[in-house]
C-alpha cells in the first residue's frame, strides 16, 4: 500500500468541503469525496479558535498519527479532510484516534466499524 499524501492547496481544501459529506462528533469532523489517485490525501484543519500554534501542531500532530497508524483499514483513492473542534484541545492520543476511526466507520471508509468509546458523541 502506498503512502498517502497531504492535501495542500486551498483548492483542494474547498472541493472536499463543497462536494464532499460530513460528518462530526464531539472532537472531530471529517469531510470525505472521492478522488481520481488510486492513494488517499489527507488534510488536516486547526482553527485559532482551538487554541495557539503549540496546541493547534499538538491536535495536528495526534491526527496525522492517528491517520497513518490506521491508514491500512482506510479505502483508498479518498480526499479525507479533518477539522479540529475546540473540545478536541486538551484531549489525549487515544481519544483523537477513537474520534478519527469513530467518523471514518460513520463514513463507511473503513474496513471495520470502531466506534467504541465515541460513539455516543455524537451531535
Amino acid at each position: 500500500m502506498q503512502r498517502s499524501e497531504s492535501l495542500k492547496k486551498n483548492q483542494d481544501f474547498q472541493k472536499v468541503y463543497r462536494n464532499g459529506t460530513s460528518k462530526g462528533n464531539r472532537y472531530l469532523v471529517m469531510y470525505v469525496l472521492k478522488n481520481q489517485y488510486m492513494k488517499n490525501r489527507l488534510g488536516i484543519s486547526v482553527s485559532k479558535k482551538v487554541g495557539n500554534s503549540v496546541v493547534r501542531h499538538r491536535l495536528t500532530r495526534l491526527i496525522r498519527e492517528s491517520y497513518r497508524l490506521n491508514e491500512a483499514e482506510f479505502e483508498n483513492g479518498l480526499d479525507i479532510v479533518v477539522v479540529a473542534r475546540p473540545q478536541a484541545k486538551d484531549r489525549t492520543y487515544h481519544e483523537i484516534e477513537s474520534a478519527l476511526m469513530h467518523l471514518a466507520g460513520k463514513h463507511c471508509i473503513a474496513g471495520k466499524n470502531n466506534d467504541k468509546e465515541v460513539s455516543d458523541q455524537n451531535n
